[in-house]
Order: C-alpha cells, then structure tokens, then sequence
C-alpha cells in the first residue's frame, strides 16, 4: 500500500494579507483549521513546514507536529525541506496542502489521493465547477484549463493555469484548488528546476512542472472553498464558519 505524507506550507509574511495564518475564526488560527481538515482526511502524517517560530508555536499548542525550515521562494521548496527533516525512507507521496485552505473538504483530500494511486500520477491537483462569471475576473483566483472535461471519475490532463481573466474563448475552465500530491522522485525533480519566467510573471509555481514537460493531472472537488488571500476573503469564511 502507498503511504502518504501531508505537509502544509505556511509562513508569516504572506504579500497580500501578513500574519494571515495566525487570525482567529472561532477562537482558532486558521493554520489550525487547515491541520484540523487534514487529519480528519486520515490518509497519513499531517505536518506543518514553517520558517517562523510563531507558527511553529501555535501549531505545536494546538496538537499539531511543525517544523521549522529556511525562507524559500516558493511552498513548494519548503515542503520538500520539511520532508527532507521527516528522515522518512518509505513514504510515496506527498501532499502539498496550502495553509490557507480552512475550508476545504477532508473527502476531497482522500479523493485526490486515491486518484494518484489509482493512476500513477506524477503530480495531481483539484478543481471545481465555475458558478460565478466574477470567478473568472478575480486575479486572487487560480483557474485551470483541462484537457477534458471533468467529472467525479476521472482524472485529466491540466493544459494551463492563470490567474487574469481570458473570458471565455476556453472550454474546461475550473476553479483551481490550493492542494497538490507529488511522487516523491517528481517532488525532487521539481525542486531542483530553476523558477521559470512564466512561473514568476503569473505568480503560479505550477507552471514551472507544466514547462519543464511535468504533467498534473486534475480531479473534480466536491465544493470551491475560499481560500484566504485577502482581508475580504477573511472575513468572508470568518462569518461562514462562525455562522456554523
């Protein structure tokens, strides 16, 4: 059987809402929340990669396993520290969950692992169904273009990533998900890629797997959480998950 590893990414110093891991909803960090779903998914370890002692601190109170990392350019590069600290030989994966994600359903995170291994992906992420045409207008939501169209069975080919809004001159447009599950020998490989133009220009550190010729294969979650990227976005989840 395949083992898989969660590691969250989180750091203070976030460009568009500092210190966001760290604000409370119902009394909680929201880095907190994130471990919360991760564990109730109950695929493996759950581990937060850190560069800063507060986040460290908070995590390790609250019941969670931290470690601390260097500053990295990318989650991406601080995950692959983090497992490097784990010491760990015999894990097959990992899952690259994005630490402001308090929303996201601990189903999909079982689901997006079962795909990988079903499928002996390389790299596989998640999206959802387009509700809203204000969706495809804000920067501060990543959209994938697939191959095919996405259903609950299978598992495509994503063809591109951006954050602008390209109207709708594309079919197999989804909301893309803050989550990502590697091989362990494609997360090595991935690393070691200097970042690409393309990568920095969009701010998206997926692209720089699609232009090194890595495919990432996408599945279709159950809900498009909101993820927290900005003070509205904040209070947005704040008054939905204290409302519940």
């Amino acid at each position: 059987m395949k083992k898989t590893v969660i590691i969250i990414p989180s750091r203070m110093s976030a460009s568009r809402l500092k210190g966001k891991p760290l604000l409370k909803i119902n009394n909680l960090p929201i880095i907190c929340h994130v471990v919360k779903k991760a564990k109730q998914a109950n695929i493996g370890e759950v581990i937060v990669a850190t560069e800063d002692k507060e986040i460290f601190d908070i995590v390790q109170s609250n019941g969670g396993k931290a470690l601390l990392t260097k500053n990295h350019k990318t989650g991406t590069d601080r995950i692959y520290e983090g497992l490097k600290k784990l010491k760990a030989k015999d894990i097959d994966y990992v899952i690259n969950l994005q630490g402001d994600e308090p929303m996201i359903d601990p189903l999909d995170i079982v689901n997006l692992n079962n795909l990988m291994t079903k499928n002996n992906s390389d790299i596989g992420t998640l999206a959802a169904e387009i509700t809203q045409d204000s969706t495809l207008k804000d920067e501060n939501i990543v959209k994938v273009i697939t191959k095919e169209k996405l259903n609950n069975e299978n598992f495509t080919e994503a063809l591109s990533f951006f954050r602008k809004n390209l109207l709708t001159n594309y079919s197999n447009i989804y909301h893309h998900i803050g989550i990502y599950i590697y091989k362990v020998s494609i997360l090595e490989k991935f690393i070691n890629f200097d970042q690409t133009k393309n990568e920095i220009q969009n701010r998206l550190e997926q692209l720089r797997a699609l232009d090194n010729n890595i495919k990432i294969m996408v599945g279709l979650a159950k809900s498009a959480p909101i993820g927290v990227d900005t003070k509205e976005d904040f209070l947005a989840i704040k008054k939905i998950m204290e409302y519940k």
